[in-house]
């Protein structure tokens, strides 16, 4: 289901604070994670340290939205929610790769794992 275009712009305006708080919220409550990807794998860039990053989003119009410029050849692809905490997390920390949280083509969340899986299981609690 699409979300709302109001809810969508609403939601790109956000503060980066706000928009990783909306992201660990939505992912809990839909028990699902968004990128972008083609068939050379998924997006990714570096963060302002060099380290590698690939991106998150809360739901597939935020992940379509930035499905521009370098990845204008990139589709929005589901994670399940428990997939990405039992093997993204631990397989992103044994890689050296960091999330980057709900870009909107401006800026996004540079998290470390650790305090993004601890953030999504404290919201666990609330369900």
């Amino acid at each position: 289901m699409s979300m709302h275009p109001k809810e969508l712009e609403t939601t790109i305006q956000l503060s980066a604070k706000k928009r990783y708080n909306y992201f660990i919220k939505k992912i809990v409550d839909l028990e699902e994670v968004w990128s972008l990807s083609n068939e050379k794998g998924w997006v990714m860039s570096e963060d302002e340290r060099g380290v590698p990053q690939f991106h998150f989003w809360a739901t597939k119009d935020h992940a379509a939205y930035c499905a521009i410029d370098q990845w204008e050849k990139t589709v929005p692809e589901m994670i399940n929610l428990e997939d990405f905490i039992e093997e993204w997390l631990p397989g992103m920390i044994a890689d050296g790769f960091n999330p980057s949280i709900f870009y909107n083509r401006n800026n996004s969340v540079s998290i470390e794992i650790q305090t993004l899986k601890e953030d999504i299981e404290e919201e666990l609690k609330n369900y």
